[in-house]
């Protein structure tokens, strides 16, 4: 990657009168990254930078892209022609981010799964502009000990959500699912089950939790303790790809466009 160029990139975005912070993320900052991968920018600001702002740094380096982008929050992604590599540039708000983290790290608030993801993606963060020293002051905040109030809420949240609520757990409405023969909600509740499952992997061995990617390869490289058959019980869970589910998918995808 041409470093002086991606260096020109992020001092555009520094100019900005908005701009308080920037942060390297995803697998570029946690050095798993690979021809795949695109790159995560974070800008911290306490006040929205306007459209037209970032589209003119946009512009000067990209033909391909989308602006103003609230899919997975405020952000804006487009393939750079001379890096050969797509960025992906996320917009968060200070107030908001430190109110999630003093919730979770501070308040020990669990949620549905993925309940530490904010703060890995802070923990991994490479600062690249912070004249204020308020993005390191918030990796700081985290350098502790796993708290034990976290670890035992998360734990006890997602355990209940598995299997042990007397109404509505994940297990019951998968046994619902495949009783109706309903392939949509019996994958949507599985992928649910997966995400509390992970949650209380995580937090029983005080890891934060990494996000979506490569989790089984993570626990075993990351966790101490796993549960018994941990890799070969997902496996018969999702089942391996089969050799024709690219094939099914084009089928899907051309059989919709025939209704359109």
């Amino acid at each position: 990657m041409d470093k002086n160029l991606f260096s020109q990139i992020i001092t555009e975005y520094t100019e900005l009168e908005e701009t308080e912070a920037i942060g390297l993320g995803g697998s570029s900052s946690a050095k798993t990254d690979d021809g795949s991968s695109d790159i995560d920018i974070y800008i911290f600001s306490s006040k929205d930078i306007p459209l037209a702002k970032r589209e003119k740094i946009v512009l000067k380096y990209s033909s391909k892209y989308e602006i103003g982008g609230e899919y997975f929050g405020p952000g804006d992604e487009y393939y750079v022609d001379k890096l050969d590599k797509q960025l992906d540039i996320m917009f968060w708000n200070k107030n908001w981010f430190e109110q999630t983290v003093d919730n979770i790290w501070f308040k020990h608030y669990p949620s549905n799964g993925y309940t530490t993801c904010f703060l890995y993606t802070l923990s991994n963060l490479k600062v690249l502009y912070d004249p204020q020293g308020w993005l390191q002051s918030m990796k700081n905040k985290i350098n502790t000990p796993y708290p034990k109030e976290l670890k035992e809420n998360i734990i006890k949240r997602n355990i209940m959500l598995l299997k042990d609520k007397p109404f509505a757990s994940y297990y019951e409405q998968i046994s619902k699912a495949i009783i109706r023969k309903d392939i949509v909600s019996i994958n949507h509740r599985i992928a649910a089950f997966l995400a509390s499952y992970f949650d209380i992997i995580f937090a029983r061995n005080e890891l934060l939790h990494p996000g979506e990617k490569r989790l089984i390869n993570y626990a075993k490289t990351n966790c101490k303790i796993l549960p018994k058959n941990f890799e070969r019980n997902l496996h018969i869970l999702l089942e391996k790809p089969k050799h024709n589910t690219l094939r099914t998918l084009e089928q899907i995808i051309e059989n919709l466009r025939e209704i359109l």
